[in-house]
């Protein structure tokens, strides 16, 4: 199979990367190339407005043409950065689609990242992913000299593996190598090594907590409700005794007070289920623009479709109706004259 590794990540590294382990990683077998990068998070400013981006360096060198095709770069407006380039930056989609610098960054614009002003040569086009849709790049020297990066050192690797070969089997391969140039043992790595496919596993295993996590609080959220129903129906029972009485004694059957109270226990489930959509939709929607805001995508959207809202409201009749039952049955089974005694 012919893919990407990405090497140690910023994020998961104590001490740099360094040349020398770039240089390991080239020699493991099955590895095509591997490029060091530069990465950071930046302040950038453009039409007074502030936001804070993934900064990522353009190789130098031979390296340059390297990293259009490890990462596919496309140019959607303008063009990709040149071996020579000093003094400008390519930005991702979401600097001219999203709205965040009040207006959209285009081609010829200068920018500020870090109060230094750099000229946008081109729009990258749009990869469906919030980092490189987010990402600002500059030459690799001057990235080094506005962070203060050390030379020969690396915040990530990325690695190129040949056709053919199996990418976990390297992955495996690089870890050991790395173990081996950085003097640690095996559960002590100073560094992480992640595939794409290990990537996506990692999202979907912190997507199937969150959802755990909003499974547990709604089934609490349902018992507590139904839990509340009951405990109202049943003092609307007591509170109207004299009514239930008085329906009784002028023809009421059993069936028509359970209907009664049965039916008022689904509505008050509806209610319940409405004042639920209208909260759940605002804390949704609230929560999508402040991914949108942290991480500099338009791709966190809350989408909740009509089908979503008509079967909550649904399943609110349910559980309203279910936690109604005894209540309801045991208004029915009132005797007339004890009723109209109390």
């Amino acid at each position: 199979a012919e893919g990407t590794g990405q090497g140690p990540p910023g994020s998961g590294v104590v001490d740099p990367l360094t040349d020398s382990d770039l240089r390991a990683i080239e020699r493991v077998g099955g590895v095509e190339f591997a490029l060091g990068r530069v990465v950071a998070s930046g302040m950038v400013e453009y039409n007074n407005q502030i936001s804070f981006n993934f900064i990522g360096s353009f190789p130098e060198g031979t390296n340059a043409d390297k990293i259009n095709t490890l990462i596919n770069l496309e140019a959607d407006e303008g063009r990709l950065m040149k071996k020579s380039d000093i003094g400008v930056v390519t930005v991702g989609s979401d600097f001219k689609e999203s709205d965040l610098f009040g207006k959209p960054v285009l081609v010829g614009a200068r920018i500020k990242i870090n109060e230094e002003t750099f000229k946008v040569v081109g729009i990258l086009k749009k990869k469906g992913s919030f980092i490189t849709d987010g990402t600002v790049m500059m030459s690799e020297a001057e990235m080094r000299t506005l962070f203060g990066e050390e030379d020969n050192t690396f915040d990530a690797i990325a690695v190129k593996v040949k056709s053919g070969v199996e990418i976990s089997d390297v992955k495996d391969d690089i870890e050991k190598t790395l173990r081996s140039e950085r003097d640690v043992k095996k559960g002590f790595e100073d560094f992480t090594v992640q595939t794409n496919n290990g990537a996506l596993e990692s999202l979907k295993s912190t997507l199937f907590g969150v959802q755990l996590f909003v499974y547990i609080i709604a089934g609490i959220s349902i018992v507590v409700g139904g839990i509340g129903i009951m405990n109202t129906m049943y003092t609307s029972v007591l509170e109207r005794k004299r009514e239930i009485g008085i329906m009784k004694a002028i023809g009421a059957k059993n069936r028509n007070i359970f209907t009664l109270f049965f039916i008022e226990s689904g509505l008050l489930g509806i209610v319940g289920g409405i004042i639920g959509i209208i909260l759940g939709v605002i804390i949704a929607k609230g929560l999508a623009f402040a991914g949108q805001q942290l991480l500099n995508t338009d791709l966190i959207n809350a989408s909740i479709s009509p089908w979503l809202l008509i079967g909550a409201l649904a399943f609110s009749f349910i559980v309203g109706t279910i936690s109604g039952l005894m209540p309801a049955v045991q208004a029915s089974k009132l005797n007339p004259i004890d009723a109209l005694s109390d």
